[in-house]
């Protein structure tokens, strides 16, 4: 089977013969998350990087190789997994909608993984694998080496942990290794979702973790979201951006914005090869009051010979 990745960079090349590539000069780009990569899709060089082969934690970046581990495993999507106390989060306190003996299918909850970052979805799909969590974890290690993640090393399947820590060109790695699995492209990219839980039959919304995914401008094949105070804001990106396939991984991002700011700046500079300008501001202007309409505070006046009078 042909890769994913490739032929979308063939098509690419094909519709942009005899364009002009846009120059880019990488002191322009100037972003806030600490480590960073910015590489072309299609034949893997890099065209920015930051601090891109620091190791840091990755929080649920994680969630990648766990679907990407589920889906090598060949077990039935169908299969009804449930909600066990083992799944919940002891280590962060992390709330979720799915609970004790909620039951949802296999594929359902790799869905939430991806598209919502459910943790305990995550951990179930871990829990419900041949050998149980143990044996998972060791099935993501030894997949993060088979893809030259040299830099990598995974402890749970949620990224709950801030022992799971890799860098920005082996994420890029993993980003493009998980463009092959048409599941993970479509889930991690599904805006919204509605599951009927068992055996409740209630039904329960979930939205995407990536604000980036509702907005129409962006062309994205692939994403996945991550936070914990160890990791900062994260996020990781398979887009189409000037007509090419482009990865972008941002880490370490303070503020709940910061990590989308940099994305718009990556995409801006792909596009035209200049910095995103500032946004304009603007001023408040002050309204002129009538005369009429101001009130003065009365001032009372003392006379010499003792009587007093107020005046305005």
């Amino acid at each position: 089977m042909k890769r994913f990745l490739t032929l979308v960079f063939a098509g690419f090349a094909a519709a942009s013969a005899g364009a002009a590539p846009v120059a880019l000069d990488a002191t322009k780009l100037r972003l806030a998350s600490a480590n960073a990569i910015v590489l072309d899709a299609g034949d893997g060089q890099p065209v920015y990087a930051k601090a891109a082969d620091e190791v840091t934690p990755i929080a649920s970046l994680t969630k990648l190789m766990t679907a990407m581990v589920v889906l090598d495993a060949n077990l039935p999507g169908d299969e009804a997994l449930e909600i066990d106390v083992d799944d919940f989060d002891f280590l962060k306190g992390t709330r979720s909608r799915l609970r004790m003996g909620a039951t949802l299918t296999r594929d359902e909850m790799l869905r939430l993984a991806l598209m919502a970052s459910e943790n305990r979805a995550a951990h179930a799909l871990a829990r419900n694998y041949p050998g149980g969590t143990p044996a998972f974890v060791a099935a993501m290690n030894a997949k993060a080496a088979a893809l030259g993640m040299t830099r990598t090393r995974y402890e749970d399947p949620t990224g709950l942990s801030p022992r799971n820590v890799s860098t920005a060109s082996d994420l890029a790695r993993l980003v493009r290794a998980a463009a092959d699995y048409p599941l993970i492209r479509d889930y991690s990219t599904t805006p919204a979702h509605y599951v009927d839980v068992q055996p409740t039959g209630q039904t329960l919304g979930f939205s995407n973790s990536n604000a980036l995914v509702k907005k129409g401008e962006w062309d994205i094949q692939l994403q996945k979201t991550g936070y914990i105070r160890e990791a900062g804001r994260c996020v990781v990106m398979l887009v189409t951006i000037a007509s090419r396939p482009m990865v972008i991984v941002l880490l370490d991002s303070i503020g709940k914005l910061a990590r989308l700011s940099d994305a718009e700046r990556v995409r801006y500079w792909l596009e035209t090869g200049e910095a995103l300008p500032p946004p304009v501001v603007k001023k408040a202007v002050a309204k002129s009051v009538p005369k009429a309409a101001t009130k003065r505070a009365p001032v009372r006046v003392k006379y010499p010979n003792g009587t007093k009078a107020r005046r305005r």
